[in-house]
């Protein structure tokens, strides 16, 4: 039997944000404030994300005072290098930077020729101790090109919910499909890109499995695996045979499984809360992935499961 590490691992499940901005960029709101409203919305941790870029001081933002008992800042920033096929800048998302991570040369949000490319950053970050993952595939217009240049990211974000409210362009699973397709080790995170000037905040986060909300604890956490992502509905395990995947969660009503190409599977109910669905379409993939929704359209995705 096979099973995610997020649901074996010792610790407990902890809400998190890794996609925010403030006014150390272009938020509408002050770093202790933005931490305030994610704490008071009973998230156990944050990672504050602004654009590091020369305009707004290359910031990577001192959260550290605004910790508590009850709640974890995360030091990060969204790095910006190098021209995508699209010609535009790359947005790479980098949770739990160093403060001396070195800046690269962006003074604003146009690539030029002689930059680091979006590749060397996103490994440099790596380099440094970061989780990176791409950000928001879909609204970036990142070709299959371009993402699979980005050889060093740990994660994809499947839905971002800045660019849902802002663009209806939330999406990466089809980018991330392709790219698990092909054989790449990635996970999967919900985010809300949040910067508080349109309801783009509280839509998207992760849950991950740690056994301390402190950064490194949930640093190690995401880079192992050991989380889910969400909108609302809660995925409580997920176990696989020889022929059935079985899954437990919050109640829902629709439950699917999704593999390579056109391999997919949905059951669909009322108020369900445990699924089993024949591998039967499976033969031939190489990986499994779960997405579940409830009744008022809000998913959950598991990270994928090798077969």
């Amino acid at each position: 039997m096979k099973t995610l590490s997020a649901f074996t691992a010792p610790g407990r499940f902890w809400r998190g944000n890794l996609h925010t901005h403030s006014t150390r960029s272009d938020g509408v709101l002050d770093p202790e404030e933005v931490c305030r409203r994610y704490r008071a919305e009973g998230y156990d941790f944050l990672a504050l994300t602004d654009h590091f870029i020369g305009r707004y001081g290359y910031p990577i933002t001192d959260t550290a005072p605004y910790r508590s008992a009850s709640f974890t800042p995360i030091l990060g920033a969204e790095l910006h290098s190098g021209a995508m096929a699209n010609g535009e800048l790359w947005h790479i998302l980098a949770v739990g930077l160093p403060p001396d991570f070195a800046a690269p040369d962006v003074l604003d949000f146009q690539a030029t020729p002689t930059q680091e490319t979006g590749p060397e950053i996103a490994a440099r970050a790596v380099a440094a101790g970061a989780f990176v993952a791409i950000a928001h595939p879909q609204w970036s217009g990142l070709t299959l090109a371009d993402a699979r240049s980005i050889q060093a990211a740990h994660a994809v974000e499947i839905y971002n919910h800045g660019c849902a409210m802002g663009c209806e362009r939330p999406d990466g699973a089809a980018i991330a499909d392709l790219l698990l397709s092909e054989g790449r080790d990635l996970t999967l995170i919900a985010t809300d890109d949040a910067h508080f000037h349109e309801p783009d905040h509280f839509g998207g986060w992760v849950m991950v499995k740690a056994e301390a909300n402190d950064p490194e604890a949930l640093l190690a956490a995401l880079k192992r695996g050991d989380f889910y992502s969400s909108q609302g509905p809660e995925i409580r395990d997920i176990r696989v045979t020889d022929d059935v995947i079985e899954v437990d969660c919050s109640a829902v009503t629709a439950v699917t499984v999704q593999g390579v190409g056109t391999a997919s599977t949905a059951l669909h109910g009322q108020s369900m809360t445990t699924a089993r669905i024949p591998l039967a379409r499976f033969a031939a993939s190489s990986f499994l992935r779960v997405t579940i929704r409830d009744a008022a359209g809000r998913r959950a995705w598991s990270n994928p499961i090798r077969l």
